[in-house]
C-alpha cells in the first residue's frame, strides 16, 4: 500500500477580497471557455492568484515582466518572493510564470488595458515562451516551432540558428545575462550545437558478434527482426506467425572485415627503434615532447576571466579592449565586494589609461605617462611618480576639437563607450574600501580626473564626469591637496556648475578631504562667490543639497582664517540665521512622561573578608614568599576608604583561617608573625595607618581599609559568584535552613564560569581533545535542572540534553562584552533593584531625527555643528583683538560687545527652545551654549 500524500503548505489568506477575485476569474473563465486552476501547485505550496496578480500589475503587466532586455529576470524575484527559498529557483519561476499565462494573462488584458484578448488558440493553448500578448493577433502571430521542425521546413538541416560569418561576435552588446560570465570562464554552457542530425532510417541491429567463437560456427545464426510498420497487420494485431516464410528468406549483412590499426614493432618498423636507441644513448628528450610540459588539450584549462580580461585590455587591441570591458563591468558590479587591485597588477593603469583616450577625441592629443623623476618638459606627458603639477597650465594650451556634424561618427560612439565603461570599472571597485586606498596612492587618478573634469560641457561627456565625481568622492578621504594642486582647482570650478548631482557631489568630496588621515587639513582658497553661492543653496527646499552644503561649510569652518575670510565674503547673519532655522527641521511631536533615575545607594561595608573558593585559594598558596601571600591576599580582600577601620586582631584572625589549614600541612612554607603581617598593610593599601582607639578597653586598629564584598583579581577586577543553589546533606548543622546554600566558587571571567557550572553540577564529561561531549550517556535517573537562582525552568523532568541546559545556563550569566559593560552603565531600568525610577508629569517634546543608536542626524546635527564652529572660531578673532578697527561688517557693535555676542544674542530664545524641546540635540546646542557663553562673559 503506497504511504498517504503529504498535503502541500497552504499559505494562501482566503479573505473576502480573495473569494471576490476568485468568483470574479471564475466567471471569466467560463465566459472565455478556459479552464481556471484557482490554486495552481508550485512544489509544495499553493500558489495565491491574487497576490500573483496585484504583484505583476504592480510592475506593468505581464509583457513588462516578460520583457527580457528591460526587466530581467523579473520573474525569479516574483518568485522568490511568494514561495519558499530553492535552490532550483529557475524553474520554480517558469512555473509562476506559465501559472499566470494561462489563468490571469487574458484577465489581466480585459481588466486592465481594458483591450480584447487574443483567442484563446493562440495564448491560453500555447506554452508561456511567448510574449507581447497586447499585440497578438491572429494574422501577425506564427507559433515558434522547434528547431528540427524550422530546419525540415527552411531546408537548413544540420545548420546552426544565430551563427555569425565570421564567427568573431564578441561581445554582446544588446544583452547582459548573468550566466554569462560562467560560461566566459569556463563552466557549464547554455546553449551548444547539435551533435548529431536527427535518425530517419529505421534502425536494425546486427545481432551477429563482432568476432564470433569456435561454438558459435556451426549454430543456426538468429534473423533480424523485421521493423513493426513493415508487417501486415489486422486490426491493428500482426498477423504473420512466427515461423513464416519471412525467417526463411532472411538474408544476413554480408561480414566486413573490421578495420585494424598497425603497431609498431621492431619488425614492421626497425627505423623508429633504431632512432630510439641512439636517443635513449645520447641521453636526449624527444623532439618535440620536455619534460613537465602540459601539452594542449591535456587538461589545463586555461587562465580564467580575471586573468583574460585584463590581458586584453592591457593588449590594446580594439576587439579585445571591447571584450575586456564588457567583462570588467559585470565583474566588478557582481564581485566588487572581492575584486581588488592589488591582486591583479597594472589593471588600474590599464583603466585609466583607456579613460584618458577621451583626449584623443577632444584635443587630439594622447598622453603619455612618464614614471622618471625627471620632470618632462613635453606638453603631453604626465608624471606617473608625483603627479602633473602643471596639468592645467597643459590644459589650457590645448585646442579643442568642435565636431564638423552634430551626429556622431562609428568610431566616436565606440571609443566614448570604451572611456565610459573603463570609468564605470574604476567607480565600482573604489566602492571597496581596499580599493580606494590601493588607488588615492597612485598619482595618475588625479590627474586623470582632472582631465575629464576639466573637458568641455558635452552632452556625451555627462557620464564620464559623473563616474570620474564618484571615484574623487571615494578617494578625497585619503588625499591631502595643496590649495594649488590641480584636482583641488578642478574641484573648486566644479562648484560653478548648475547641474544639481555635480554640486551635490563636488561639496561632498571637497568636504572629505582627509578625513581619515591624522594630518589635519582646513579648505583653503575658496572664492568669494562659491561661498555666497553655497549660502543661497541653503534657502532651497532639497534636503540632500542642504546635506552637502552644511558638510562643506563645517569642513571650512574649522580654521580660524576660513571664518575670518567667510565673515566679509557672505552676509554672515543670513546664514546663522538659516542654521538656527534648520535645528528644529523635520522635528515630530511627541508626548512622552520622563522618568528621573536615582543612583543606587552604596552598599554597607562588610564586616568581614569575603570567603575564597577552593581553587583561588590553592594558587596562593603556591606563592613560596610569606610576604607576597599576604600581599596577595590584602589586594584581593581589602580596599581602600578613609572612613572605615577594622581591628587588628579580626585582620590578623582572618589571615590565619584562610592560610593556616595549609601551613600545618606544608611545614616549609610558614605563615608571617603578627607583627611583620600588620606592617605590610600599609605597604600594601597605602591609605592604611595602624592606630591606638583610647577607650576602655583601648584597641588596636587599622584605619582607611575595609574588607571587599567580592574579591578582586591581581588587575583589579571582581570575580563572579557562582549562583547554583545547592542541596544540603542530612544532618548539616546550618543555622538558617530557610536560606538557599550557594556555590562558593569564584571565577575570573564568564567562560570559565560557565565551563565550572557545567562540568560541576550538570556533570558533562569532557572527550579526549578537552571539549565536553555534547551527548553523553547519563547516567540512571540524572537528569539536566537549572538551580542558578532557584531557577525552575526544567523541573522536574529535565532538559532533553546536556547541550540544550548548558545553552540555557548562558541566560544567567552577566554580558561580559564591551558593549554589555556599556549598557549596564548607561542603560539603568526600573528591572534594576539597585535604582530608584521616579515619573515626573508627561510633557510635550519635538525630537528631531535620530538613528539606530539614537544619536541625532541629518540637517538639524550638521547645523548646530556650523554653529559651534562658528562661535570657538569667532571667540578666538575677538580673545586677538581683530574684531575692531578694520573696516569689516560688525565694526558697528556697541563698545564692549564681542563679535559672537552680536551674532548669537538675537537666537538666545530659540537655542534655549531646542534645547529645552529637543531632546535628539540637547547636548550639542548645551556645548553650542556652552561655547558661546566662554567668549561672552560667562553669561548667554
Amino acid at each position: 500500500m503506497a504511504p498517504p500524500a503529504i498535503p502541500a503548505e497552504d499559505t494562501i489568506e482566503r479573505t473576502p477580497e480573495y473569494e471576490a477575485f476568485i468568483k470574479g476569474l471564475e466567471e471569466y473563465s467560463e465566459k472565455r471557455g478556459t479552464r481556471l486552476d484557482k490554486e495552481p501547485k508550485i512544489g509544495a505550496r499553493h500558489l495565491d492568484l491574487l497576490k500573483l496578480y496585484k504583484r505583476v500589475t504592480d510592475e506593468g503587466g505581464y509583457d513588462i515582466v516578460s520583457d527580457t532586455k528591460g526587466n530581467k529576470l523579473a520573474w525569479r524575484r516574483i518568485a522568490s518572493e511568494l514561495l519558499p527559498p530553492s535552490a532550483q529557483i529557475g524553474t520554480l519561476a517558469f512555473m509562476v510564470k506559465t501559472a499566470y499565462y494561462k489563468n490571469l494573462a487574458a484577465y489581466e488584458i480585459s481588466t486592465l488595458h481594458k483591450k480584447e484578448p487574443p483567442p484563446r488558440e493562440i495564448l491560453e493553448d500555447l506554452t508561456a515562451k511567448g510574449g507581447d500578448l497586447l499585440n497578438r493577433t491572429l494574422e501577425n502571430y506564427r507559433p515558434r516551432l522547434n528547431r528540427e521542425t524550422e530546419f525540415l521546413a527552411n531546408g537548413k538541416e544540420g545548420e546552426t540558428d544565430g551563427s555569425d560569418a565570421d564567427g568573431q561576435r564578441t561581445p554582446k552588446d544588446d544583452k547582459m545575462d548573468l550566466d554569462e560570465l560562467a560560461n566566459s570562464a569556463g563552466a557549464r554552457t547554455t546553449r551548444s550545437l547539435r551533435h548529431n542530425p536527427p535518425q530517419r532510417a529505421l534502425f536494425q541491429p546486427d545481432v551477429l558478434p563482432a568476432r564470433q567463437s569456435r561454438t558459435s560456427i556451426n549454430q543456426t545464426q538468429s534473423p533480424t527482426p523485421v521493423a513493426a510498420s513493415q508487417q501486415p497487420t489486422t486490426n491493428g494485431v500482426s498477423s504473420v506467425p512466427p515461423n513464416s516464410v519471412v525467417l526463411a528468406n532472411y538474408d544476413p549483412k554480408p561480414q566486413v572485415p573490421s578495420a585494424v590499426k598497425p603497431v609498431n614493432t621492431p619488425s614492421n618498423n626497425p627505423e623508429l627503434f633504431r632512432q630510439l636507441r641512439e636517443r635513449q644513448t645520447a641521453k636526449k628528450p624527444f623532439p618535440g615532447v620536455q619534460k613537465g610540459l602540459m601539452m594542449p588539450g591535456t587538461g589545463y584549462p586555461g587562465a580564467n576571466i580575471y586573468i583574460r580580461a585584463q590581458m586584453a585590455l592591457m593588449s590594446g587591441i580594439p576587439t579585445e579592449v571591447k571584450y575586456a570591458l564588457h567583462h570588467l563591468v559585470k565583474i566588478s558590479h557582481e564581485r566588487g565586494d572581492k575584486y581588488r587591485f592589488d591582486a591583479f597588477s597594472n589593471l588600474a593603469e590599464a583603466l585609466m589609461g583607456v579613460v584618458l583616450e577621451v583626449s584623443v577625441l577632444y584635443y587630439g592629443v594622447k598622453w603619455q605617462v612618464s614614471y622618471s623623476n625627471e620632470e618632462s618638459a613635453e606638453p603631453y606627458v604626465l608624471n606617473g611618480l608625483e603627479g602633473t603639477r602643471n596639468l592645467l597650465q597643459k590644459l589650457e594650451e590645448l585646442p579643442i576639437i568642435e565636431p564638423a556634424d552634430s551626429l556622431e561618427t562609428q568610431h566616436f560612439a565606440l571609443s566614448m563607450q570604451n572611456v565610459n565603461e573603463a570609468a564605470l570599472v574604476l567607480r565600482n571597485m573604489v566602492l571597496l574600501e581596499e580599493n580606494a586606498k590601493y588607488l588615492s596612492s597612485t598619482p595618475l587618478i588625479r590627474d586623470t580626473i582632472a582631465i575629464v573634469l576639466d573637458l568641455p560641457n558635452r552632452p556625451a561627456l555627462s557620464e564620464v564626469k559623473h563616474y570620474a565625481l564618484e571615484i574623487v568622492e571615494q578617494l578625497t578621504k585619503f588625499f591631502i591637496l595643496p590649495a594649488d594642486d590641480p584636482l583641488y582647482l578642478t574641484l573648486l570650478a566644479q562648484l560653478k556648475s548648475e547641474d544639481r548631482g555635480t554640486l551635490i557631489t563636488t561639496m561632498r568630496a571637497l568636504s572629505r578631504i582627509g578625513i581619515d588621515l591624522e594630518t589635519k587639513y582646513t579648505l583653503q582658497n575658496v572664492p568669494e562667490t562659491t561661498l555666497s553661492s553655497i549660502n543661497d543653496f541653503l534657502l532651497v527646499d532639497d534636503e540632500e543639497l542642504r546635506g552637502a552644503c552644511l558638510d562643506f561649510f563645517y569642513q571650512f569652518t574649522a580654521s580660524v582664517e576660513n571664518v575670518e575670510f567667510l565673515l566679509h565674503a557672505i552676509n554672515l547673519d543670513t546664514l546663522v540665521a538659516q542654521l538656527v532655522r534648520l535645528l528644529m527641521h523635520g522635528a515630530q511631536y511627541i508626548n512622552m512622561t520622563p522618568k528621573v533615575i536615582t543612583p543606587p545607594k552604596p552598599q554597607p561595608p562588610a564586616e568581614m573578608p569575603p570567603k575564597l573558593c577552593a581553587s583561588i585559594l590553592d594558587k596562593l598558596c603556591r606563592i613560596d614568599d610569606p610576604r607576597e601571600l599576604a600581599s596577595q591576599w590584602i589586594r584581593m580582600c581589602f580596599e581602600e576608604d578613609q572612613a572605615s577601620e577594622i581591628t587588628q586582631i579580626n585582620l590578623w584572625n582572618a589571615y590565619n583561617a584562610t592560610f593556616s589549614p595549609n601551613a600545618q600541612a606544608n611545614p616549609s612554607r610558614p605563615l608571617m608573625n603578627a607583627k611583620d603581617f600588620i606592617s605590610n598593610v600599609s605597604s600594601v593599601l597605602p591609605a592604611a595607618t595602624a592606630q591606638l582607639t583610647h577607650g576602655n578597653p583601648p584597641k588596636y586598629t587599622i584605619r582607611g581599609i575595609r574588607p571587599r564584598h567580592i574579591p578582586v583579581d591581581s588587575r583589579g577586577i571582581p570575580y563572579i559568584k557562582c549562583k547554583w543553589h545547592l542541596e544540603r546533606t542530612e544532618g548539616a548543622m546550618d543555622v538558617d535552613y530557610a536560606a538557599p546554600l550557594e556555590c562558593d566558587e569564584l571565577s575570573p571571567n564568564v567562560e570559565e564560569l560557565w565551563n565550572h557550572i557545567v562540568a560541576s553540577h550538570l556533570h558533562v564529561p569532557r572527550r579526549s581533545d578537552g571539549k565536553f561531549d555534547p551527548s553523553p550517556t547519563p547516567p540512571l535517573g540524572h537528569r539536566y535542572l537549572c538551580h542558578w537562582g532557584g531557577c525552575t525552568k526544567y523541573s522536574p523532568h529535565g532538559a532533553s540534553g546536556p547541550r540544550e541546559a548548558a545553552a540555557h545556563v548562558k541566560v544567567h550569566l552577566p554580558d561580559d562584552s564591551a558593549k554589555g559593560a556599556q549598557r549596564q552603565k548607561y542603560n539603568r531600568t526600573a528591572d534594576d533593584p539597585a535604582v530608584t525610577v521616579r515619573t515626573e508629569t508627561p510633557r510635550t517634546y519635538w525630537n528631531t531625527a535620530t538613528d539606530e543608536r539614537n544619536d541625532p542626524t541629518g540637517l538639524p546635527l550638521a547645523s548646530v555643528l556650523v554653529l559651534r564652529n562658528l562661535a570657538r572660531q569667532m571667540g578666538k578673532l575677538d580673545a586677538a583683538g581683530e574684531a575692531r578697527g578694520t573696516g569689516r561688517p560688525w565694526d558697528a557693535a556697541p563698545v564692549g560687545v564681542g563679535l559672537v555676542e552680536k551674532v548669537f544674542a538675537t537666537y538666545r530664545e530659540e537655542l534655549y527652545y531646542v534645547m529645552a524641546f529637543n531632546l535628539s540635540l540637547r547636548e550639542y546646542i548645551h556645548s553650542l551654549v556652552r561655547a558661546i557663553a566662554a567668549v561672552s562673559g560667562g553669561v548667554f
